[in-house]
């Protein structure tokens, strides 16, 4: 194997360290990965397009929502149960860790929290949307080099 695949594999390993040491990713993610074979070679990235428009879709109803003059928040609820669900069922911790509080802003119907809380969900969301495309494409290169995709 020529030193350049051997960096591009390191560097890959290094960055996905980094992603759980830094709380982006959990073992779901881990998981996930485990699920992707040679049948199935963009599994994850499938799955993690899926819960991106899932989210923005979400995030968009989320902001209608609590843009109303009278707040209806078994609605408010409802979308952050599912953006809690989706964004837990592929590892991004941070994202379901912001769900959390959400929920508890919602059940006190306290629209102050809940704008709050939208505001992080947004800018966590963006992070990890980031990371994870960072990822791919560090996967890509590493593919293209000729390397092959270590498992964690």
């Amino acid at each position: 194997m020529d030193s350049a695949v051997l960096q591009l594999q390191r560097q890959l390993s290094d960055y996905k360290s980094s992603l759980y040491n830094e709380g982006f990713l959990d073992d779901q993610f881990t998981q996930l990965q485990q699920l992707q074979d040679e049948s199935n070679p963009d599994f994850v990235v499938e799955v993690v397009s899926l819960f991106f428009e899932d989210s923005e879709r979400l995030l968009t109803e989320l902001t209608k929502t609590l843009d109303q003059q009278s707040v209806d928040f078994r609605k408010v609820d409802a979308y952050v149960h599912q953006l809690k669900g989706s964004s837990s069922s592929i590892g991004a911790q941070r994202v379901q860790r912001v769900c959390i509080y959400f929920r508890n802003y919602c059940d006190e119907q306290n629209v102050e929290g809940c704008l709050k809380c939208l505001q992080q969900v947004k800018n966590e969301y963006t992070l990890v949307k980031n990371k994870l495309e960072t990822l791919f494409k560090f996967e890509q290169q590493l593919l293209a080099a000729g390397g092959s995709i270590p498992m964690q």
